[in-house]
């Protein structure tokens, strides 16, 4: 599913005005396959963008001629000058992938614990900022939800610290279930989390890593070894009752975590229903954080977390239930505001809060993340064609009723 279509914004932009509209599509130059989550910025300050699942992008320069970096985790950096506002059609090389021979096994395990004193060191680092959050529901595929909100966001380089809504809106039909606090795996994970024991953690970022995980060094993005990324997978050890396996790339210099991956096989949850379980739970969690970042640490630039499992209750037929979402953070600083940030908590109801706050439809209409990111054409279709109820899309006309007369 791409949950990031790019709408652009059309209309020529002249030098002489603040700010000129870029836009294209950043592939992989051997394969000529298009790259999602490529980065693009303006070197030296905070402006930049992600590519979408098409690998499209769209970025606000203020004047041109304009330098551009482009990067993407297993390519090679570009650097492009830009004098006009024609579509750019960018080609990233493949970055050379080295297995060192000289490295024994206990470099993975190093690299993790350099990279979770790192975290640690850096834990009390908030960033202030926006986040777009998109949350679609599938039963037997058929759309049953679909939940949009942009939060005022405080974070540290390993998590989110707490959010406030600043304004939301929904769709959905009528269905077996309804998610209504699914955000909070987004707003709890972390990859370390000060308030908790390390000493009995069962995280990888932890000072257990030896202890609870098997580790594997796969390579290193860069040139050489001695610098560039490390791609890391992890598993837990047989013995460890907890089950999670994935990857984290690691920036050798810093010690920065640039991506994490991780899958809980066997996750377990509940509903409201006691009839209700969930069987086959898979949760699947990916965190990057922002190229551009100065020193050893990074805000968060994007998460996903996506839920599959069979809905079960007993005398009727199991339903595959799929919960996708992504939050993406933008406008983030280092400059305090003044807002009551709140931590998750697992009596929060989404809904609930969406429908609290008053609806604006022109936030959503002029919102210009809400449009590089617009909803797919057949959820929203599919909820209109049923008559959703909510403040996203509108509802079926009436049928006109014959009466006797």
């Amino acid at each position: 599913m791409s949950f990031f279509l790019l709408a652009f914004l059309l209309g020529a932009a002249h030098l002489s005005q603040a700010q000129v509209q870029l836009r294209g599509v950043v592939r992989d130059k051997e394969t000529k396959e298009v790259l999602p989550f490529a980065s693009v910025a303006v070197p030296g300050t905070t402006n930049g963008t992600t590519t979408n699942m098409e690998g499209e992008f769209f970025l606000v320069v203020k004047e041109l001629p304009a330098t551009l970096l482009f990067s993407e985790l297993n390519h090679v950096r570009d650097t492009v000058r830009v004098s006009s506002n024609a579509i750019l059609d960018i080609m990233l090389a493949p970055a050379t992938v080295v297995l060192p021979e000289v490295k024994v096994a206990s470099f993975p395990f190093q690299l993790v614990d350099r990279a979770f004193r790192n975290l640690q060191r850096n834990y009390r680092r908030s960033y202030y900022g926006k986040a777009f959050y998109r949350q679609v529901t599938r039963i037997d595929n058929e759309p049953t939800e679909l939940q949009e909100v942009v939060w005022n966001v405080k974070s540290n380089p390993a998590r989110i610290d707490g959010t406030t809504l600043a304004q939301g809106r929904y769709a959905g039909r009528p269905a077996a279930i309804n998610l209504s606090n699914f955000s909070v795996y987004t707003r709890k994970f972390g990859l370390f989390d000060a308030q908790q024991d390390s000493t009995t953690s069962l995280a990888l970022l932890s000072p257990n890593v030896e202890k609870n995980y098997l580790l594997e060094l796969k390579g290193i993005v860069g040139e050489d070894s001695t610098g560039g990324v490390a791609e890391i997978s992890f598993e837990t050890r047989p013995e460890v009752k907890y089950r999670a396996q994935g990857t984290i790339w690691i920036d050798i210099e810093t010690n920065q975590v640039v991506r994490y991956r991780m899958v809980q096989p066997n996750f377990t949850g509940s509903t409201n229903n006691p009839r209700q379980k969930f069987e086959n739970a898979k949760l699947t969690i990916e965190m990057s954080f922002h190229p551009g970042g100065k020193g050893s640490v990074a805000p968060l630039e994007l998460m996903k977390m996506d839920l599959t499992t069979d809905l079960t209750e007993p005398g009727k037929k199991p339903l595959a239930l799929t919960v996708s979402s992504f939050t993406f953070f933008y406008d983030q600083s280092t400059t305090p505001a003044r807002l009551p940030y709140a931590r998750a908590s697992l009596t929060d109801r989404d809904l609930d809060a969406i429908r609290a706050k008053p609806y604006d439809p022109e936030f959503w209409a002029n919102n210009p993340v809400v449009k590089r990111t617009p909803a797919e054409d057949e959820v929203i279709a599919a909820f209109e064609k049923r008559g959703a109820f909510g403040t996203m899309v509108k509802k079926p006309a009436a049928k006109p009723t014959n009466k006797l007369q």
